[in-house]
């Protein structure tokens, strides 16, 4: 039945007669072993013909002829006839038993049998079910088809078969099955992953675009699962950020199967939440649980350590550990959105459809961690911390200290069992002084790998001379006590790192000694186990440790040396990574023997972004003056990531009490709130910066607060107070020969002047800016200026001009990784389209610049997207798309006070309503654009008046 009717007996095709004959067999079949009157058969087969009652019993002996010698026969019962067989005999019914037994299999978690019975059930198919039979004459709607059923059963028997690794025969099958369902997104998906998994990753975007065109012939876009995985496709094999499996890893077995039943679990805990005292092995089990459940989650494995209860480290924000999962999924850095909602938003969405385990290490909270638990439920979670968790978070796993004999296991595979054989007494002894601890023991363990001269009664020795010095921490006070006077003074320092880690040259600073003998230092504390090495030439010390070293006194000045190796550094990089910005930049007048210098942009930025963290940890805890040039050093790394929150949050505790540091830190904190659409804020902290520049002196700090006040100042509708700062601070860049500041001034002179209609003079003063920006080198400016330019040469009707400028900022930004310049010379260029008449052209190129700004959380950009998709929906006729357009416009300017955009979206929406005959809504619409209009003193307020005025409807009337 699944396929054409067919029946066999000792391999023998057995004949089944007339199409009558096979409709009567084929109700039969479907109610096998339960009786069917002939009145029932003859209604379902000649519907409304009970006539034709008297043919069934010829039909039946004919079948029962054709059975003789099967084991199936045709029993006479009171109540009419019966069709007597093996169930298994029936391939639609053997279908549906493996079915069942399949899925008892996988709640025995028994996967490999379930595998098996899929394929027996899928291999029984030979076509559709009953395709040579009209199904109206065999019950019609009353017959339940299975043909679903085995479309999913394909599905699932892949998705089993490439979590038991077995891509190649899920790869075949879903080939087969997207052939013959090529718009089926589920079969595409598959495909898709299975042929990474086979490292085909053109293969799989190959697979994408068929999809997405069979889709599309639907109407219909691709999901977000299948754009992910092409996404995956195109960067490569998914990353994982875990470390390698803990050495000598003994014990926890009812530990680890409770975390792989939570992972196999299908109710809505998608997380394990591991906790317990410090030194008790948390990580260590998170990491041996993850790396035994690398196979089930193929998409990726993720760890980020929180920092929770690190001493002298600040916890990680959710915004940070939401950067660094993103970074971890592979989203490049100028793609990470600003705000913790939309970082939020883009994980989630990068996780979807994916099976990825994610590690939380190290909690302070379940505040901390709830917005990074994943979602999709195909995921999984591990978190560990000091604290419990909360019972609607996660499955619970309480460590205590190991059981007796898995210490003694444990101490004694990291040793080796000749040095110990024998001792299993004094070996529980040891373990016993260690508090069963894993953290302790392994430090034990590597004194006496280290020491091969001592013997196990030398090494309990040194733990009873230890004494009572901490709590468990006799082994690491024995093993700090083995350590000479150099290496002692290094455990002592690590104990009061800022950052979560240190690379070589940063620790050499921290100690005070060349590269060399910090190399050898480093190397010995690895040894004995008191440092881990988290990439090459990279440190850390486990927080259990970390405590310990804290509690001994430190050297004097050693932190001073380190924070003032990041600030020499980070102010070179900076100075070779962004070099238009050296005029607007904090002079460092400290040194560092060890700071590095560089030569090439690529390699500043590499830095930077290896040693973000630790960055940020320096701002926390250095003084004031460190801090604030820190501060002011690293913002043009955030400014150009779009990544303003966490700039604010890092610098929220630095209170500079001069002039200079305060003025250099309210001025980025002014122009950091405005990019948020907080303009009232920024020109607030604009004004404060300005009276410190003006206490100093400082004509180049003056101008630029000038220009930080004038931004916000014409975002709230200040227009003429906007252009008087512009224009002084022209004037004194100007004084100063700041070229840079210069350009800036004259562009945003240009734009304002643009915005009020004298074209003229903006196009001037926006060609003298590209040739400033050119001259100087800066890429960024320039690419503002040429957006700026077009746009003026576009008022003017010079729109084949226009569109190259545009063309050339594009290329600019994409050069430089700003998506947000990007975006809007792909706006402006469909603008061009739009006021041509050639609207394909614009809607392709607003869909790109969409595209592009996903993400960003700049307002003013957002704003002028809608706006001008809104015009161009408009122009072309979609009214209900227009408005719908408008009114978003019109709730971001109220959100965040921005007059000017405002007075857009009331004058668009006024137009769309008054074009779609709803006159009484328009009315309030064409008040509003006017008012602000007047207020904001621009010539559309005029237009407003005339188009108004000639308009007899009740649109016109006031």
């Amino acid at each position: 039945m699944l396929g054409p009717l067919e029946a066999w007996h000792d391999h023998t095709a057995v004949p089944l007669g007339d199409q009558q004959q096979r409709f009567i067999l084929v109700v039969l079949l479907l109610h096998a072993n339960k009786p069917v009157s002939p009145e029932r058969i003859t209604e379902i087969v000649w519907q409304g013909n009970p006539e034709r009652r008297t043919l069934v019993r010829g039909y039946i002996n004919k079948l029962r002829k054709s059975f003789d010698g099967s084991d199936a026969e045709i029993e006479r019962t009171p109540t009419g006839y019966m069709l007597r067989i093996d169930e298994d005999a029936i391939d639609v019914l053997r279908f549906d038993r493996l079915r069942s037994e399949a899925a008892l299999a996988l709640q025995d978690n028994d996967q490999r049998r379930a595998i098996d019975l899929l394929r027996e059930a899928v291999a029984l198919w030979r076509g559709d079910f009953l395709e040579d039979i009209d199904i109206d004459r065999v019950g019609g709607a009353d017959v339940i088809l299975p043909d679903e059923t085995y479309l999913d059963m394909l599905g699932d028997l892949a998705e089993l078969e490439l979590l038991s690794g077995d891509h190649r025969s899920a790869r075949d099958r879903m080939r087969r099955a997207v052939r013959t369902a090529p718009e089926n997104q589920k079969y595409a998906e598959l495909l898709m992953r299975a042929l990474i998994a086979g490292s085909d990753r053109v293969g799989a975007i190959r697979a994408f675009d068929v999809a997405s065109k069979s889709l599309g012939d639907l109407g219909l876009e691709p999901g977000t699962v299948l754009r992910n995985l092409a996404e995956r496709a195109r960067r490569g094999e998914p990353g994982s950020s875990l470390p390698s499996r803990p050495g000598g890893f003994t014990g926890r077995a009812e530990e680890l199967a409770t975390i792989a039943a939570a992972a196999s679990g299908s109710d809505e805990r998608r997380a394990v939440w591991i906790s317990g005292p410090p030194g008790v092995g948390k990580t260590g089990l998170a990491v041996e649980a993850a790396h035994q459940l690398r196979h089930r989650f193929p998409d990726g494995q993720l760890l980020v350590r929180l920092n929770g209860f690190t001493p002298g480290v600040t916890p990680l924000s959710v915004s940070e550990a939401l950067t660094q999962l993103l970074t971890e999924l592979g989203v490049p850095a100028e793609q990470i959105p600003d705000t913790v909602g939309r970082k939020a938003t883009l994980y989630q969405t990068h996780l979807y459809g994916t099976k990825t385990l994610v590690v939380l290490d190290n909690a302070v909270s379940p505040e901390q961690i709830r917005p990074l638990l994943p979602e999709n439920r195909d995921c999984f979670a591990v978190i560990t911390s000091r604290r419990m968790g909360e019972p609607d978070i996660s499955e619970h796993v309480r460590l205590a200290p190991m059981p007796a004999d898995d210490a003694s296991a444990l101490f004694q595979r990291l040793t080796g069992s000749s040095r110990v054989r024998g001792r299993s007494a004094d070996v529980a002894g040891l373990v016993a002084r260690c508090g069963y601890l894993p953290v302790s023991i392994t430090v034990a363990a590597a004194m006496l790998r280290k020491h091969d001269r001592w013997s196990l009664d030398y090494l309990l020795g040194q733990l009873d001379e230890s004494g009572a010095w901490q709590e468990n921490g006799a082994a690491i006070h024995a093993s700090y006590r083995q350590l000479d006077a150099h290496q002692q003074q290094v455990f002592r320092l690590f104990g009061r790192l800022p950052g979560p880690d240190v690379d070589l040259r940063g620790a050499a600073a921290l100690i005070g000694r060349d590269i060399a003998a910090t190399r050898v230092l480093l190397h010995d504390l690895h040894e004995v186990c008191l440092l881990e090495e988290v990439a090459p030439e990279r440190y850390q010390m486990l927080d259990s440790i970390k405590e310990f070293a804290a509690l001994e006194p430190a050297t004097e000045g050693a932190l001073e040396r380190l924070l003032d190796f990041y600030l020499v550094t980070l102010a070179d990089a900076v100075d070779v990574a962004y070099p238009f910005d050296r005029t607007a930049l904090p002079a460092v007048e400290r040194e560092s023997p060890l700071a590095l210098r560089f030569e090439h942009e690529e390699a500043a930025l590499s830095w930077i972004t290896a040693e973000r963290d630790n960055l940020m940890a320096a701002i926390r805890r250095a003084d004031t003056d460190r801090a604030w040039q820190l501060a002011s050093l690293i913002w043009r790394y955030f400014n150009t990531a779009n990544r303003f929150d966490d700039w604010i949050d890092a610098v929220g505790s630095v209170r500079p009490e001069d002039d200079h540091g305060r003025a250099h830190v309210l001025l980025r904190l002014s122009t950091a709130n405005d990019r948020l659409g907080r303009h009232a804020e920024a020109l607030d902290l604009a004004e404060q910066a300005l009276v410190s520049w003006t206490r100093l002196g400082d004509d180049p700090g003056e101008a630029a607060a000038l220009c930080a006040i004038a931004v916000p100042a014409m975002q709230l509708g200040a227009h003429d107070q906007a252009v008087g700062h512009f224009e002084a601070a022209l004037a004194k860049y100007e004084r100063c020969g700041d070229l840079r500041g210069q350009g800036h001034a004259l562009s945003a002179l240009g734009y304002i002047h643009e915005q009020h209609g004298r074209y003229e003079a903006a196009v001037r003063q926006n060609e003298a800016a590209v040739v400033i920006m050119r001259r100087i080198g800066h890429r960024q400016g320039l690419a503002h200026a040429l957006n700026n330019l077009g746009a003026n040469l576009q008022n003017l009707g010079s729109l084949d001009d226009a569109i190259p400028h545009h063309l050339e900022a594009h290329e600019i930004a994409v050069e430089i990784d700003d998506r947000c310049v990007a975006a809007y010379a792909l706006s402006n260029i469909a603008d061009a389209h739009r006021l041509a008449g050639r609207f394909p052209e614009a809607l392709h190129h607003h869909d790109l610049a969409e595209k592009t700004a996903a993400g960003l959380t700049d307002v003013e950009l957002q704003a002028s997207l809608v706006r001008d998709r809104a015009a161009t929906e408009e122009d072309r006729g979609n009214l209900g798309a227009a408005l719908r357009l408008y009114r978003s416009l019109l709730g971001v300017a109220t959100d965040t006070g921005n007059r000017r955009q405002e007075s857009r979206g009331q004058f668009g929406a006024a137009r769309t309503l008054h074009a779609m005959g709803r006159h009484a809504e328009a009315a309030a619409h064409w008040d509003a654009a006017e008012a602000v209009y007047r207020e904001l003193g621009q010539p559309e307020a005029e237009e407003v008046r005339r188009t108004r005025a000639a308009l007899t409807c009740a649109c016109g009337q006031r």
